[in-house]
């Protein structure tokens, strides 16, 4: 049995699958899935998991070298926000409109689908090296 603390086999499958500059996108219940792209579902009924658990859980496995969040995020989820900057201490972040963040989601290796239901919890994740 694995040691670190992913357990789910898909999401573990696609971590360990990633190359530098891959996206992965962790997302609310309600971002819709461009057609085609891969949707790792794990959404179980309003708040659980949530975001944060998601994004700790990737963090612990994957190296991430920079993020991206929609402007609307600051304005609407200020707590999600300011919760989400402690956990990405040093990270880049890139802000974009919402409907960007949506277009941008299209390219991800796979959306994660929280069943997070805070305003604008969307995050993308490229993926970085660690060597």
């Amino acid at each position: 049995m694995k040691k670190t603390p992913l357990l789910h086999a898909e999401l573990s499958q696609l971590v360990a699958s990633l190359g530098h500059g891959d996206l992965v996108v962790i997302a609310d219940a309600g971002l819709p899935v461009p057609p085609g792209t891969r949707c790792i579902d794990l959404a179980l009924t309003r708040g659980v998991p949530s975001f944060m658990q998601v994004l700790d859980t990737l963090l612990a496995e994957m190296q991430v070298e920079r993020v991206a969040l929609a402007n609307e995020a600051s304005s609407h989820s200020p707590e999600f926000v300011a919760d989400m900057h402690g956990r990405l201490e040093g990270v880049p972040l890139e802000r974009l409109p919402h409907a960007d963040l949506k277009q941008r989601s299209a390219a991800a290796r796979a959306i994660v689908r929280s069943g997070e239901f805070t305003p604008y919890a969307n995050l993308l994740l490229y993926a970085g090296v660690v060597f």
